[in-house]
């Protein structure tokens, strides 16, 4: 037998069948799916509570604009000359709507054991400072003290309104800004 004869004898190189393929994965691939998974999560629980303090800031609005539309409509009564209107009350019940309207904020955002017992000047400071544009008077503050008490107040109406308005909207920026951004350990034990 030849060389020639015992070469042409020989198979060609049998190639393995392709075992390569994507399944199963490796653990590096379940690793990041999981990680990928736990970050849609985490940004879902995210979204879904910036929706919830939206709709508790457009409920707290919604009220806080009820109470001014009712006191806008008594007022319009009042300068028309109607009888039964009587603007200094209507001006106690205003007052008194925007003081139930913080309070049911304060009490969404802070501990009830701080907020509830809050009343007259302790709750005015209370409001004061938690106000970070410095908003609020002297006359806001005494109205939102003691109005509920008052047999006649005399107070800019649209001021606290303003105020109230920017006390609430800014509460929950912080709030949403807070939870963003929370604070080191490190730093809270240091406040």
């Amino acid at each position: 037998m030849d060389l020639a004869d015992a070469l042409s004898q020989l198979r060609d190189i049998h190639m393995p069948a392709d075992t390569t393929g994507f399944w199963p994965l490796a653990p590096g691939w379940w690793a990041l799916i999981v990680l990928l998974l736990a970050l849609m999560g985490w940004l879902l629980w995210r979204y879904i509570k910036k929706q919830q303090l939206q709709r508790h800031i457009n409920a707290a609005l919604k009220e806080l604009d009820r109470c001014r539309e009712t006191w806008l409509q008594q007022a319009a009564l009042a300068a028309k000359g109607s009888p039964a209107t009587d603007l200094n009350a209507a001006r106690l019940d205003y007052v008194n709507g925007v003081n139930a309207v913080l309070r049911r904020v304060a009490l969404l955002h802070f501990p009830a054991s701080t907020v509830a017992s809050l009343n007259g000047k302790a709750w005015a400071n209370f409001i004061a400072a938690q106000d970070r544009r410095n908003n609020l008077s002297e006359e806001q503050s005494k109205a939102l003290a003691h109005g509920r008490f008052a047999r006649q107040i005399d107070i800019d109406c649209e001021a606290l309104y303003n105020t109230a308005r920017h006390w609430i909207n800014d509460l929950y920026v912080a709030r949403i800004k807070d939870k963003a951004n929370p604070p080191s350990a490190v730093a809270q034990q240091h406040a």
